[in-house]
């Protein structure tokens, strides 16, 4: 088993949902961080979902991030299993910074 830890940095820069990390095929990965940063001044809210196969679990429904501040959302890491996709979303664009910090492991 190789362990690699990597991260995933997204600026949302639109409300879409965005893809903030993917598992690679025969891999697993422990999320042990993920850092959202608000950079405009003013509050915004985020929302964080696991999307595996078809299934979307939420995370976060509307997280409050205060204004010019940062949160850390995990309290515990995540595990993300092979093809699962993490992806966010912000209630306004360009405000919002995340950054997940990855051990994966294959």
């Amino acid at each position: 088993m190789a362990n690699t830890y990597v991260n995933a940095k997204v600026d949302l820069t639109a409300t879409s949902v965005t893809t903030l990390y993917t598992c690679a095929t025969s891999t697993t990965a422990i999320v042990k961080s993920i850092i959202v940063s608000e950079d405009s001044g003013n509050a915004d809210t985020i929302t964080l979902t696991l999307t595996s196969g078809s299934d979307v679990y939420s995370i976060y429904k509307t997280k409050a991030i205060s204004a010019n501040g940062t949160t850390e959302l995990l309290t515990a890491p995540l595990i993300v299993q092979a093809s699962e996709i993490l992806k966010v979303n912000a209630a306004t664009a360009n405000r919002l910074h995340v950054i997940a910090s990855i051990l994966e492991i294959t």
